[in-house]
């Protein structure tokens, strides 16, 4: 069948872009997607999702079947000392337990969801695509052209879900750079069960650590610790190991199960305050590549999937029926841009008080918390995770 709706070309075959890309085809525009690796695929590591991302999901299409597929149902089960004491620790039959429960996701089950999905609605991911130049048109007038792989694509709009390095971002707005955090994140995950099967995490000076069921005998842990940038390491495994040698025995257990093959690790990069503005043109940024957030609030790909399905929901739906760009981009942009900056905010205050804290103020810090009524948690987790997509667009 020869489709003539509007068309999009999608910068990015992350999360954000499939869920863009997928949210645009669902409502009849004709999308190309660009990705810049040779091969389609996730890193293998895992995702806590929210509420507020298993809503996406429903919002993108996804039924109960398939978000049961890519993981395993859990819940946030408090904060812990590095010795394992209790900080702020969250038990099952708590009042609030039902603000923090959450998917525990192993990554490249979330991203193959996706993937199966655009390309059942005839989207056309093209890899090997680096993007090197960007036009970025005018809602009004001009189309804009993106250029990838010496092949210039002209659509009636782009999306730039290329990450927290995005080329477009970079070919339209070179001064909003992300920087480094300080800090650097081990990740792997390990054919192991936990008990309990719950999110739990460690904070001890410049350093955090957590653990994550991700399947029924899959576990994910990722240790975050400050470190210089580019720092290189003969052996990740055991360096890991060394760092948090004397953490809680359920942290150094875990990662002596690793394989050392399986560890993973990057330098945590963000982008403060994200994109002074969403779009430009004909282009409209997502993802990291608009507002990639330290991950000490876990709502990178929550976020991301929020946006792919406001892509369907705040502009892709409105123009196929006949409405205007300018203003479904502008209305994307009041909409998105106010709630991400909120979550980066309250990501940098929980590194602030957690992971980024040095070790004079742990003390004082954890006896403060311990005096944490388990009400500021709920009214917390709520204000972020009771998100829910804009209503479909007649």
């Amino acid at each position: 069948m020869v489709q003539t709706g509007p068309t999009a070309v999608v910068a990015g075959a992350g999360i954000a872009g499939l869920a863009s890309a997928l949210g645009l085809a669902q409502a009849g525009w004709q999308v190309t997607v660009l990705e810049r690796a040779a091969e389609l695929g996730e890193v293998g590591a895992g995702v806590a999702l929210s509420r507020n991302g298993v809503a996406s999901l429903r919002g993108l299409g996804l039924d109960d079947e398939a978000i049961s597929s890519i993981g395993v149902s859990t819940r946030a089960g408090g904060t812990f000392d590095l010795r394992g004491g209790p900080i702020m620790p969250i038990e099952a039959s708590a009042a609030h337990a039902e603000a923090v429960t959450m998917r525990g996701v192993y990554r490249p089950r979330l991203h193959d969801a996706l993937l199966d999905r655009v390309r059942a609605h005839d989207v056309h991911v093209k890899t090997g695509a680096a993007v090197t130049d960007v036009v970025a048109g005018s809602p009004d007038g001009e189309q804009a052209v993106v250029t990838a792989g010496g092949t210039d694509h002209r659509a009636d709009l782009v999306i730039a879900a290329d990450g927290v390095n995005s080329a477009v971002r970079t070919a339209l707005a070179p001064q909003q750079r992300p920087v480094y955090s300080g800090y650097s994140s081990w990740r792997a995950v390990v054919p192991v069960a936990i008990d309990p099967a719950v999110l739990t995490q460690y904070w001890g000076p410049h350093a955090e650590f957590g653990t994550m069921p991700v399947g029924p005998e899959l576990t994910y842990w990722y240790g975050y610790v400050a470190m210089p940038q580019g720092s290189r390491l003969l052996d990740e495994h055991t360096a890991a190991r060394e760092r948090f040698a004397g953490w809680a025995e359920p942290v150094r257990d875990i990662i002596d199960a690793t394989p050392p093959a399986a560890v993973l690790r990057h330098d945590v990069v963000h982008l403060p305050g994200g994109m002074r503005r969403y779009h430009l043109g004909r282009v409209l940024a997502v993802g990291d590549a608009a507002h990639a957030m330290l991950p000490t609030m876990g709502q990178g790909a929550a976020t991301a999937l929020e946006d792919g399905v406001c892509v369907a929901r705040l502009v892709a739906e409105p123009v196929a029926s006949g409405g205007e760009l300018a203003g479904a981009l502008a209305e994307f942009d009041a909409v998105r841009r106010p709630r991400c900056r909120t979550i980066a905010r309250a990501a940098l205050a929980s590194a602030l008080i957690g992971s980024h804290l040095g070790p004079f103020w742990q003390g004082a810090r954890n006896a403060l918390m311990r005096r944490t009524p388990s009400s500021v948690i709920s009214r917390g987790a709520h204000a972020v995770m009771d998100w829910t997509p804009p209503p479909p667009r007649p």
